[in-house]
């Protein structure tokens, strides 16, 4: 095969799927490592943000000016989910909270179903023709998705870094009895942490959707390689998450050289299983789950 048709055809779309994969990872990764629970409900919350952009879209938004907007209701959502649903179950045993998360999963995709239909939908309609740089073939929503991607970790990995609630943050998910100690308050902490998270999933189900189609059942098809990336990275490591997406998503499109196509979402749950047997605190040495 030629070099170039290997990156075009292979390289690059595991690329941009594995940088899309990061994004969900990561919120996953802050879920579990701040909150300390599996969040199931995480996929389907990434099928309202996208849904959301639709809607702006649809009003007659750009698809990328609506991206903001739809993080920011998605946001609202996670912490009303929280405040509704998984708050008053914070000192039962985490897996009660799965549990209901799985419920909330549930219902967010019923809310897609019934506003929205089942049937797929587009931000787009048309054929994009990609842009040739010296051979490699890249259309201009690649481009952008990348870009966004690099712009959110970074933005993330600032705020985590060199801010007062970037630090609370890292101090709960570190030791929660000790930043309760020091005068965190994890309320705040809490909320914080689920916007957040919203605003992922709806970029996640944003650059999935501008990359492919929207469909009410994307969530659930975006949630074990999301949990798979954020195992294999190493979970509540954000660098960890990244690095796991990437990988997710370059071993799914390569697989394809050793499996039929419609077999490759299986890469990501062998992948999953592997990390776990092998090394299961992920490859930067994450938490135990």
């Amino acid at each position: 095969m030629p070099l170039l048709d290997f990156l075009n055809f292979y390289l690059v779309p595991g690329i941009v799927l594995g940088a899309i994969y990061a994004v969900g990872a990561i919120g996953i990764t802050l879920v579990f490592g701040i909150l300390r629970f599996a969040h199931f409900a995480h996929g389907d919350m990434a099928t309202s943000g996208a849904f959301a952009a639709l809607a702006l879209v649809s009003a007659g938004m750009a698809p990328w000016t609506a991206l903001p907007l739809a993080m920011a209701v998605t946001a609202g959502v996670a912490i009303g989910v929280d405040k509704a649903f998984y708050d008053y179950l914070k000192e039962r045993p985490k897996i009660v909270t799965v549990m209901a998360s799985l419920g909330v999963a549930l219902m967010l995709r019923s809310v897609v179903q019934v506003v929205w239909g089942v049937d797929p939908k587009a931000y787009a309609t048309g054929i994009v023709r990609p842009d040739d740089y010296f051979g490699l073939l890249l259309r201009p929503r690649e481009l952008y998705t990348l870009a966004a991607v690099a712009l959110i970790v970074v933005g993330l990995a600032l705020f985590l870094g060199r801010t007062k609630w970037g630090k609370a943050m890292r101090a709960m998910s570190d030791n929660p009895d000790l930043a309760r100690l020091s005068g965190v308050d994890t309320r705040k902490v809490a909320m914080l942490t689920w916007a957040i998270v919203g605003a992922l999933c709806a970029a996640a189900g944003f650059l999935l959707g501008i990359n492919a189609e929207v469909h009410s059942m994307m969530g659930w098809e975006l949630l074990l390689p999301m949990f798979a990336a954020a195992i294999v990275g190493g979970v509540g490591r954000v660098g960890g998450a990244v690095l796991g997406g990437l990988i997710v998503g370059l071993a799914e499109e390569l697989s394809i050289f050793i499996l039929p196509a419609q077999y490759k979402a299986a890469t990501a749950f062998a992948l999953l299983l592997l990390i776990l047997l092998v090394r299961p605190r992920g490859l930067l040495n994450g938490k135990v789950l």
